[in-house]
Formats: structure tokens, C-alpha cells, sequence
């Protein structure tokens, strides 16, 4: 299993050096959390952030757009230095037009759906993405809870994806800890976003390789 360490759990004054700390650590992905203030309750970084970024790490940028306007954005986003783009199926704009715009630039595209989105919302799109992303939270602000019961999706979705003759990637966000990965794993989850349970750790690399060999089904 892939592990995605959050952005959005590192100390803020010391983004640079914490993206080092992580990607020494043995971090698969970098996963950046970008919110509007309007599609969740919460504000955290912009493209100029994520570029800032891109020149401590040669890893995955996983950038995840809760935004209610993800098309007018991808862009900017692709310029900055992102590898994967996920939107949410929830917002404002136009699905297959924003999956588009992420192609043409060479990115790979995601979709992300909520606590309270069904997994057959993203069906149709299964055959034009690279990942789904299923929210083991409700988006807005790291630390809270694991949602067990949203693991389900990931087994439909797989599935799904199966009878299409797709190889999907499946990933989850919010809650993974030592005490939760197990559970994602015997569901077939591919990748795992991590805040506090890496970045609070005092030695990353330990963190990290406990989550992996927790994940060994």
C-alpha cells in the first residue's frame, strides 16, 4: 500500500523542511489538501504554495481540490508542479470538462466523493480517471474520526472498475492511523492519505514503515 502523508498535518512555518523530513521518511505520494473557505469550512494553500513545494521533492504531488470551482483552477494547479489532481464530484463544476482540462495538461485526474456520496456517483467516470478518492472523514480539518462504514465504497468501486476491465486505484482520506490501516487494507485500498499519524510521530520513517507493514494483509 501506498502511504500519502497530508500537507495539511505539517508545521506550516516549516513546510520545506518538513516536505524533506517525510520524503526521506519514505513517503510514496505528497498529498495537499487545497480548501476555499466555501466548499468546506476551512482555508489552507494555493498554487504558489504547491510550487513552492515541488523543488524539495521529486515524489508524487497528490493535489486534492476541495473547491467549489475546480475547473477554473486546474491550470493553475498543473503549472505548479501537480502529478495527480482530484476534484470532488460534489462541486460546482463540470465534471467531464474539468476531467478534460486535467488531461490536457498531463495530469492525472481523480475523483473524490464525501461521506455522503454513494459510490456509483463516480461510475460513469470510472473508464476516464486514474484514482478515486473516498473520504474516511467529512473534508475540512485533519484529526478527526475514521468512518469505517465508508470502506464498503472502496470494495464497489474496485469492483466496478473490474467488470470495466480497469485496474483502479483506490485511496482514502481521514483518520488513518496504526489503529486503522488494517481495516483499510482487508477492503483493497491502494493508498492511504496520513496527517497526524505521520507528521505527529517523532521519527517519520518510523511512522511510515509501521503504517506499511500494518497494511500487509
Amino acid at each position: 500500500m501506498k502511504i500519502a502523508p497530508s500537507m495539511l498535518s505539517c508545521d506550516f512555518a516549516k513546510m520545506g523542511d518538513e516536505l524533506i523530513r517525510i520524503d526521506k521518511g519514505g513517503a510514496d505520494w505528497i498529498h495537499l489538501d487545497v480548501m476555499d473557505g466555501h466548499f468546506v469550512p476551512n482555508i489552507t494553500i494555493g498554487p504558489a504554495i504547491v510550487s513552492a513545494l515541488r523543488q524539495y521533492s521529486k515524489l508524487p504531488f497528490d493535489v486534492h481540490l476541495m473547491i467549489d470551482y475546480p475547473l477554473d483552477y486546474i491550470e493553475q494547479f498543473a503549472k505548479a508542479g501537480a502529478d495527480i489532481i482530484t476534484f470532488h464530484i460534489e462541486a460546482k463544476s463540470d465534471i467531464q470538462a474539468t476531467i478534460d482540462k486535467i488531461k490536457s495538461l498531463g495530469v492525472k485526474p481523480g475523483l473524490v466523493i464525501k461521506p455522503k456520496t454513494s459510490a456509483e456517483e463516480v461510475f460513469p467516470y470510472l473508464e476516464q480517471v486514474d484514482l478515486i478518492l473516498v473520504m474516511t472523514v467529512e473534508p475540512g480539518f485533519g484529526g478527526q474520526s475514521f468512518m469505517a462504514d465508508m470502506l464498503p465504497k472502496v470494495t464497489a468501486i474496485k469492483e466496478k472498475a473490474k467488470e470495466l476491465g480497469k485496474n483502479m486505484l483506490v485511496e482514502i482520506d481521514g483518520g488513518v492511523n496504526d489503529k486503522t490501516i488494517s481495516q483499510a487494507a482487508k477492503f483493497g485500498v491502494d493508498v492511504c492519505v496520513s496527517g497526524t499519524g505521520v507528521f505527529k510521530a517523532s521519527d517519520a520513517k518510523e511512522a511510515i514503515d509501521n503504517l506499511k507493514r500494518l497494511s500487509e494483509v
